[in-house]
């Protein structure tokens, strides 16, 4: 995510947009043992930080990568009318609200699989981000793992994941399925005709895009946001044929 960090914590945070994170010390909030590790949010100023397993994983400095994921794969559609949506990992709730925000989509469903991060969006510091959202009819939050989710659960006309720092590195072991051959199989599946795979990543990366195509994926592409210093985050596109 713009503001995560490829490598462990340091004592300065980049954010997504490449900006230093702000003076002072972190505060926790809550720290949380959950069933993937420990969990952490924390207020460093202004910002709320989600922080797992030593970890910093995204704040609430920024919400451009967030907003391009969701609105990348709504315009890569072929003008359905509302479409549905799964967005993968909750986050700090910007691509929920996004989408929410948008009257264009039907069904907007996300896949959560941290229970401290249900809780702090619906009773916690991060309900100031996704409280209209979770409010809106449409939405759906699903406390469960992404790929069981995509194993057995409906099919969307959009997937949008933002789980770790993407395909390429990955801060718990067990994120790196989604991304690899039968993961990727997994969202096939779970797409409708036409329906369109878009995958937030900390860094360009041609090889998952070779995975995309060698999956069954069409008109595979990538969109950069740019940073202020350093490699763009990207948004990896992929649409399963008709």
């Amino acid at each position: 995510m713009p503001h995560r960090d490829r490598h462990a914590l340091s004592s300065v945070h980049r954010t997504r947009a490449g900006r230093p994170g702000p003076g002072g010390e972190p505060v926790v909030v809550e720290r949380r043992e959950g069933p993937y590790g420990e969990v952490v949010l924390r207020r460093h100023g202004e910002l709320l930080q989600i922080i797992a397993n030593g970890c910093f994983l995204m704040d609430t400095s920024d919400g451009r990568s967030e907003r391009l994921l969701v609105d990348a794969a709504r315009d890569a559609l072929d003008g359905r009318p509302a479409p549905s949506v799964l967005i993968g990992g909750l986050g700090v709730g910007f691509s929920l609200a996004h989408a929410a925000a948008d009257p264009r989509w039907g069904r907007i469903a996300v896949a959560e699989r941290e229970p401290a991060i249900i809780d702090w969006h619906r009773e916690g510091p991060l309900s100031a981000v996704s409280a209209a959202a979770l409010a809106d009819p449409r939405t759906a939050i699903l406390h469960t793992d992404l790929l069981a989710h995509l194993g057995s659960g409906p099919r969307y006309d959009a997937l949008c994941l933002d789980i770790d720092n993407g395909p390429d590195w990955t801060v718990t072991e067990q994120n790196g399925n989604l991304y690899s051959p039968a993961g990727l199989a997994a969202c096939r599946a779970s797409l409708t005709p036409g329906g369109v795979l878009a995958v937030w990543s900390a860094a360009p990366s041609p090889e998952f895009e070779a995975r995309l195509r060698n999956a069954g994926f069409q008109g595979v592409r990538t969109e950069e946001i740019p940073v202020a210093r350093g490699v763009p985050d990207v948004v990896h596109l992929a649409v399963r044929p008709g």
